[in-house]
């Protein structure tokens, strides 16, 4: 049992954070359980596994697993660990194989995570082992949302649809954007940032505060292709918005549009524009083009198509797993053209990422001290002046606001603290109800 005041951690009527929650041991422990065990985590594209026995290796926070394309065409997912003395299965990233089989002792498993095999069974278990009770733990409900794979342990929590809420409408103006769907691209980049998760799940959701600050030296290199002063670029952007879903998910983007990619991305993407906003209506084809996150550790970008989950480990540390997604039906030479742009922007060694990765790394080292753990942070900006404007379903904000990072904390906390899906459940349709849409909403469809 943990010995920290769990209630005194979070404060979002107040806006108030503990600095504790990034660097505690013993918070980390319980939030592995209580948070990434209870919630819907990410888990691929199902373009990553396209054929029967196609397979990735993922982790549902520390957890490994498995996630494999089925002889039948449905996809089942299970925990990466053989259970004669707890090796992985399977070592590779990913691959295509017909069975699973453990490089310690030759325990075998089929696609589904059976045991189908085990060596010396007759003279060593004198064929009295129960294969059938011996099969890895399997992740027990999945979903996919246009695309998007997720899974959960957690066999109370509501369906994937529900634990969207409002955000299923701005996550498809970024998943649901073409008639042609989606596919994954030239593979996936690892990297390391000694932060802790929450410090860039809640900067995705929330932050776009810290872009003309952070980024101010790349914010003049797009001016200066454009042939603007710096003023006259973020004048560009217009008015903006940030969402905040009560399930701790959140969005922010400018009413101006999208942010120039420049070269063949942004002609591809003006050449499918009328069948976006066919599909989508014209505020999600037009605005809603920004930063998000799907609580607790999935963000994804707009500009750079990219896709990203923040893999804890450990209270001071994440593995960032990026991908980039793209309409299908492409041209090799436009698929790369997206790749190039999400490398040079928003990748280990992109013109943005670095930015970021250096403040979060920055501030993990604050917080090994004693005093700089004390005092809490001011999570305030706008507090008080969320309301609903239409089109944009649920609670919003001005776009410079912190509306998203108290949900997400809000929502972090009571997990933490245990509370039931019931009641997170009640609160989320209150929320809902509070901000729900005063008028038409057009193209809010999924």
């Amino acid at each position: 049992m943990s010995d920290v005041d769990l209630d005194g951690l979070v404060d979002a009527e107040n806006g108030l954070i503990s600095p504790t929650i990034f660097a505690d041991e013993q918070i980390y422990r319980l939030e592995l359980e209580h948070v990434f065990a209870r919630s819907w985590l990410f888990l691929g594209h199902e373009t990553m596994i396209p054929k029967a026995g196609d397979f990735v290796q993922m982790y549902m926070a520390e957890d490994p697993v498995l996630v494999v394309r089925q002889k039948d065409g449905s996809i089942a997912a299970f925990l990466n660990q053989c259970r004669h003395r707890g090796m992985r299965i399977c070592r590779a990233d990913l691959g295509n194989t017909k069975a699973f089989t453990c490089a310690y002792h030759g325990w075998t498993y089929d696609l589904e995570g059976n045991l189908i095999s085990v060596p010396r069974e007759e003279d060593a278990y004198l064929n009295d082992i129960d294969k059938s009770k011996w099969g890895p733990l399997r992740v027990p409900r999945l979903a996919n949302h246009k695309g998007l794979l997720f899974g959960t342990w957690d066999l109370e929590i509501p369906e994937f649809e529900e634990y969207l809420g409002d955000m299923a409408w701005y996550l498809d103006s970024w998943a649901d954007r073409w008639d042609t769907g989606t596919e994954v691209i030239g593979g996936v980049h690892k990297w390391v940032i000694d932060c802790n998760w929450k410090f860039p799940s809640e900067q995705f959701a929330s932050d776009i505060y810290h872009a003309d600050f952070t980024h101010a030296s790349a914010t003049m290199v797009l001016a200066k292709q454009r042939g603007q002063t710096l003023s006259e670029y973020r004048a560009m952007r217009g008015s903006g918005r940030q969402f905040a879903a009560p399930q701790g998910h959140g969005t922010g983007f400018f009413k101006g549009g999208r942010v120039p990619s420049g070269g063949l991305v942004d002609e591809i993407r003006d050449r499918t524009a009328e069948e976006t906003r066919a599909r989508l209506g014209d505020a999600r084809a037009t605005h809603v083009q920004g930063h998000n996150t799907i609580f607790p550790n999935f963000s994804y970008l707009h500009s750079a198509r990219t896709m990203r989950v923040w893999h804890p480990r450990g209270p001071g540390r994440i593995e960032v797993w990026a991908w980039v997604c793209v309409p299908k039906g492409l041209t090799d030479e436009e698929k790369d053209a997206f790749r190039i742009n999400a490398i040079r922007t928003f990748s280990p060694g992109g013109l943005v990422e670095q930015d970021d990765g250096d403040n979060l790394a920055e501030i993990q080292k604050v917080l090994r001290g004693h005093m700089a753990r004390k005092l809490p942070l001011n999570a305030q900006m706008g507090l008080g002046n969320a309301t609903h404007e239409d089109p944009y379903p649920g609670r919003t904000g001005h776009v410079f606001a912190e509306e998203a990072a108290r949900s997400f904390y809000k929502r972090w906390h009571d997990l933490l603290r245990g509370v039931s899906w019931a009641d997170l459940a009640a609160y989320d349709r209150a929320e809902r109800e509070r901000f729900a849409s005063t008028g038409d909403t057009a193209g809010a469809g999924a």
